[in-house]
């Protein structure tokens, strides 16, 4: 037998096309069996080759290797060793136009070869390459006076498509190209018999029986077959009012095909009329499973899934190309209240479950979770589980399906995790960490994801206390920190810092003079220690750095150093230019969401210094949270309000001694409102309790 490559296959007494991934085959004095000697044995009863010639039309589906045509003009056909081929050198005379669109469909990596106008061509698409089986995936359309070309691509996973001209100035062939797009599309009417559909072979029944699908189920879903000599396929016929109106075939393989100029449907839509629960699966073989398990309302998609997540708005339902099958069966699922969406577990599947939720109605949706395999993986699909774990297992799927979820909108049980752990304390620092301080651990403690504004009159100490607290913060569980602090010089800040850790004076003149100064080994250890555990947020130009700008950078903290703790201070030393139309309160407001929002995503406690309005009348007191300068949000949007107040008037008591004014606590459980008092040694920058002595040397 000669096996010779090539476009088209003229049969001599027959106008049908033979069509197959890569020979076209037709040779009269040679019989079926003879030709496929070579192709492997399938089943033992009965040889079967899935991979099967379509006697009618075929479209693209995911997977496929087949494509649609249309009628085409037939030269004089030539013998060859008897097999009847058309003659690859018939010479046609080309338009100018034609010409010109040829070489403008080249440029695009097409090759028409020998397709005419006035039809659809399945082509190998230039960009995909026809995936893994090179199936002839590219529908090419050129109208009928040759002027214009659009094409397609039907592979899922690449979907090319476009269009061009022969001349720019072709503006009425075009045109009529368009408008062949718009038109309502007429459908081919097919029957059993004209597609030469039969019941199913004992062999395709075992191997049904195999997947745990009986004879009762493939007879009441008018599962068939299709023969080609001694070859069959299975054919899911897809009905609406019992009427046949399209067909799907399925090889070995997995290979997929349908057939062409047929209503997109779901498979069984009949059996979903009226219902108000309805379950989409991804496939038919899922949609024959779910009936073994009890569950007749189920339809399948007829196209498979897509690859991945749209992130395009949803198209017009005109456009809507690959989901118009929905729109085809509208009028059978705006009466369903809950759909059930049991797609298939892997990527794809999780994609056509979100597809179909955008234009079902996320909020009538459901979906399933397949059961665990193994530790790791997953059961793929509804035929999978009942295959392996059987009905009973399946219907517990189904009715155990959840909620599908909706952005912004949740339940209790979704955080029942994060609750067992907080009731458990496992999380960490539920309570809080204390502060070091005795007097104040009853009135503050200091909780990831919270923010604290801490105010006071100018030179109270804010941002001493404030440096004080995280060295005990780190000295007692080793949380590390991001420091946004744009009144003091980096270097200035080291000293503060490495005073409070060492608890020796940086230098032995003026304040230290009267004490041993921290050596030169213990200057470089603590280098080390400030290396560690803190980490500068720093604009070095000219400009003022925003909110946005300090977030940003704190964040990279977070996720690189895993800082525990942000520090900034102060927020007048913050670039605040705002729209003209928004008002400073407002502003503040925004502002102050952002940073909350930070603190809640990164399980990171944010203290930000802000001063108070200028005090006319202030007689010496602590001022009030409501006393800041910008907004009343800053005591209504923080979690801690605290005020640092230190006393000016040796009458009134020592001038060493700092008050510590909480004056909001919102998580009664870190804390609540009053005065804690601390004495402030100047030499070493150290906060302590009353009762507690300064070091002296």
């Amino acid at each position: 037998m000669i096996l010779l490559p090539y476009r088209r296959i003229v049969v001599n007494n027959s106008n049908n096309f033979v069509m197959g991934s890569k020979y076209f085959l037709h040779k009269p004095s040679i019989t079926l069996p003879t030709i496929y000697k070579s192709i492997p044995v399938l089943f033992k009863t009965q040889r079967l080759i899935f991979s099967a010639f379509a006697s009618k039309p075929i479209s693209p589906n995911r997977g496929t290797s087949s494509f649609s045509y249309r009628p085409q003009r037939i030269p004089p056909p030539v013998s060859v060793s008897g097999v009847m081929l058309e003659d690859p050198k018939e010479d046609i005379t080309e338009s100018d136009h034609e010409k010109a669109l040829k070489q403008k469909l080249s440029q695009v990596g097409i090759d028409i070869g020998s397709c005419g106008p006035g039809q659809y061509n399945g082509l190998l698409c230039p960009m995909c390459k026809g995936g893994g089986s090179n199936e002839k995936s590219l529908s090419l359309f050129i109208t009928p006076d040759g002027h214009a070309a659009t094409w397609t691509c039907f592979r899922a996973k690449c979907g090319w498509r476009g269009g061009t001209r022969a001349f720019a100035d072709v503006r009425t062939a075009f045109a009529d190209m368009r408008r062949i797009g718009k038109v309502n599309k007429k459908y081919r009417q097919i029957t059993e018999e004209s597609l030469g559909l039969e019941p199913l072979c004992d062999v395709l029944l075992t191997y049904f029986s195999e997947r745990m699908i009986s004879r009762e189920t493939l007879r009441r879903n008018a599962v068939m077959q299709q023969r080609h000599g001694d070859q069959v396929v299975i054919a899911f016929t897809y009905r609406r009012d019992g009427a046949l109106v399209s067909c799907k075939y399925r090889n070995m393989t997995k290979k997929f095909w349908q057939e062409a100029d047929t209503l997109k449907i779901f498979y069984g839509l009949d059996d979903i009329k009226g219902a108000s629960d309805i379950i989409i699966v991804e496939g038919e073989m899922d949609k024959l499973a779910m009936e073994e398990a009890g569950f007749r309302n189920c339809v399948s998609v007829p196209d498979g899934a897509p690859p991945s997540i749209s992130d395009k708005d949803l198209p017009p339902v005109e456009k809507d190309t690959k989901y118009q099958y929905l729109w085809n069966c509208k009028e059978y699922l705006e009466k369903a209240s809950r759909i059930i969406l049991a797609t298939d577990g892997d990527p794809p599947g999780q994609a056509l479950a979100e597809e179909l939720a955008r234009r079902l109605g996320r909020e009538r949706c459901w979906r399933v979770t397949w059961p665990k395999k193994s530790t790791i993986d997953h059961f793929k699909d509804a035929n999978e589980v009942l295959m392996c774990l059987g009905p009973g297992a399946l219907r517990e799927v189904i009715e155990g399906a959840e909620l599908y979820p909706i952005q912004g909108l949740f339940n209790f049980n979704n955080y029942f995790t994060e609750i067992d752990a907080y009731y458990h304390q496992t999380i960490g620092y539920e309570l809080g960490v204390p502060t070091g301080w005795r007097s104040l651990n009853h009135l503050y403690n200091v909780v990831p994801g919270e923010l604290t504004i801490v105010t006071g009159v100018p030179n109270s100490g804010k941002s001493e206390w404030i440096d004080a607290l995280l060295c005990n913060l780190n000295h007692s569980v080793g949380w590390k920190f991001a420091l946004c602090s744009m009144e003091n010089r980096v270097r200035e800040h080291a000293r503060k810092l490495l005073e409070k850790h060492i608890k020796k004076p940086f230098f032995d003149v003026r304040y230290g003079e009267s004490v041993e100064r921290m050596s030169a080994q213990e200057f470089e250890e603590g280098k080390q220690w400030l290396s560690d555990t803190f980490f500068l947020i720093r604009c070095e130009n000219d400009c003022l750095p925003n909110i946005d700008w300090v977030l940003s950078l704190a964040k990279a903290a977070v996720l690189r150093h895993g800082v525990n703790g942000l520090v900034i201070d102060p927020y007048n030393e913050l670039d605040h230019q705002r729209p003209s139309s928004q008002t400073e309160t407002e502003y503040v407001s925004q502002m102050l969401t952002k940073i909350k929002r930070f603190a809640q995503h990164h399980s990171c406690h944010v203290w930000f210094v802000a001063h108070p309005r200028q005090l006319h009348h202030w007689v010496g007191g602590p001022p009030n949270l409501y006393d800041i300068s910008g907004s009343a949000h800053f005591i209504n949007k923080c979690d801690n309000g605290i005020v640092i107040h230190r006393n000016r008037d040796p009458s009134a008591g020592p001038v060493d001694q700092v008050q510590v004014c909480v004056r909001k606590v919102r998580n009664k459980v870190s804390g609540t409102i009053g005065d804690a008092f601390l004495s402030y040694d100047r030499v070493t920058g150290e906060f302590m309790d009353i009762d507690e002595h300064p070091r002296k040397g």
